[in-house]
């Protein structure tokens, strides 16, 4: 899920997947934490029934396994030294929660939300919308091929933001908004396709990559061409289950046409001057995300968390006697939800959880082949699709370096394709499909969390069956 880690971090989740290993838990208390972990998404799914919000029903259970594993004693309490040697003391659910994809979130958000004044956004989406001609499938495409070249140089939350943004912008000045559903799910289900292309895309790429010793060049030989073919077959199964037509008759082109070129893109821009410097800002924001491990005077190490946050403080200077109103439009319900969760995950880790699920892919392994890859790769999917699918990549890498796989091996891909792809299964997968979720209910759309499963799993289904079919024949 957390698929924003700088890729320096993966040595630690090694470690503590080792750690995690040596420590012995009790059988009953990694089966009560199963429970509870189950009890969990049980309680997502069933959120519009018992009316409550995500982060509280998330939170809840983050309460509920801190005391539990502090009385049980699985948690390690005391100071954690940073890398000067100097002792800070925190209380053990802060250094859980993984501060990178919150600072991520609320960066972009902030950064997203006031450079929209400038209308940039708006600019942007209406230059597409009359390039697309006012044809629905042929604006999806474009919004579809722009999230996976997004994800894959950016991140999967602020692809998400941004590519949601324009999508709003376009199907309202359409007035196309009943289609606003199956473009936002789509673009969250191709966020994780394009976290597949190259071996920087998302943390389990740089985990599994960098153990199997897959080089950048080798690994986007192989991800492309399922990412082309995996992008046409989602784009063409949302254009039939969602109902997105192309215009047919010249009459309908024309119509739509006039329509397009009536529409302004200057509208919105109420100062070129702050328009081009939120130009320049997006610019630059895009580059330093893309770029962030090349930062120049060690600046790498401040991690795309500060990019996004320095960019919201420097946009945020346009505004700066009124910056409250910017503070009030963050989606602090997202940003509680993730730290909850990552809470829960920790303690999920440390109550050898994921071991467990770790120890039953090991035993896959064993399986007649293609048998084995075949699971291996769906059951990977299907783990990262309710928990974390960091630590698990960590711990399966792990697992297939300690048996020496070689590097040409197809289990490698089958943990890559699975861990990324599983974030699709449900809201909750990964980090994108959340922030898909929220723009969907900003919007006013009604989805709740078993209508997302139901929309997407289709898809799912059929992207992992790809997947499958391309590791057993091509790789």
């Amino acid at each position: 899920m957390a698929d924003l880690i700088p890729s320096g971090v993966f040595l630690q989740l090694v470690t503590l997947a080792e750690d995690g290993a040596a420590h012995s838990v009790p059988t009953w208390e990694t089966a009560l934490f199963g429970v509870i972990l189950m009890a969990m998404i049980a309680a997502l799914a069933l959120e519009e029934k018992i009316h409550a919000k995500k982060s509280i029903i998330v939170g809840s259970f983050a309460g509920l396994c801190l005391i539990l594993a502090t009385v049980l004693k699985l948690l390690t309490f005391g100071p954690v030294e940073l890398p000067n040697h100097h002792m800070i003391d925190l209380p053990i659910y802060i250094p859980s929660i993984d501060w990178g994809v919150i600072t991520i979130i609320l960066g972009a958000s902030l950064f997203v939300e006031v450079t929209s004044r400038s209308g940039v956004f708006t600019w942007m989406a209406i230059k597409l919308t009359r390039q697309s001609g006012g044809d629905p499938w042929k604006l999806l495409i474009y919004y579809g091929l722009l999230t996976v070249l997004f994800s894959a140089v950016l991140n999967n939350v602020t692809a998400m933001i941004i590519i949601g943004s324009l999508t709003s912008v376009s199907l309202k000045k359409l007035n196309r908004t009943e289609l606003m559903l199956g473009f936002l799910l789509t673009e969250g289900l191709l966020t994780n396709v394009g976290g597949l292309l190259t071996l920087i895309s998302s943390v389990p790429n740089i985990i599994v990559g960098k153990t199997a010793g897959i080089e950048f060049g080798t690994f986007f030989k192989v991800a492309a061409p399922y990412v082309a073919v995996a992008t046409a077959v989602t784009l063409l199964m949302a254009k039939v289950i969602f109902g997105i037509k192309g215009l047919k008759t010249d009459e309908e082109k024309a119509e739509a046409r006039r329509m397009v070129e009536s529409f302004d893109p200057t509208e919105s821009i109420p100062s070129k001057r702050f328009f081009w410097f939120s130009v320049a800002a997006l610019g630059g924001f895009i580059v330093c995300l893309a770029g962030q491990t090349q930062l120049p005077w060690g600046l790498a190490e401040l991690e795309m968390g500060f990019v996004a946050l320095f960019f919201a403080g420097l946009v945020l200077f346009a505004y700066k006697s009124e910056v409250d109103k910017f503070y009030s439009a963050v989606d602090w319900d997202l940003l509680a939800f993730f730290a909850a969760l990552f809470v829960v995950i920790h303690i999920m880790e440390d109550a050898q959880v994921l071991a467990v699920i770790g120890r039953g892919i090991e035993a896959m392994l064993g399986l007649p082949k293609p048998t084995d890859s075949i699971v291996l790769l769906s059951s990977s999917a299907v783990a990262s699709s309710v928990t974390d699918n960091i630590p698990l990549a960590a711990m399966l890498a792990q697992i297939l370096g300690a048996l020496q796989t070689d590097a040409a091996s197809p289990y490698w891909w089958c943990v890559i394709f699975g861990a990324n792809l599983g974030g699709n299964i449900t809201p909750i997968g990964s980090a994108s499909t959340v922030v898909a979720m929220t723009i969907i209910h900003r919007q006013k759309i009604e989805l709740s969390f078993v209508g997302f499963v139901k929309a997407a799993v289709p898809f799912a289904i059929v992207q992992i069956i790809l997947a499958t079919v391309y590791v057993l024949v091509f790789v």
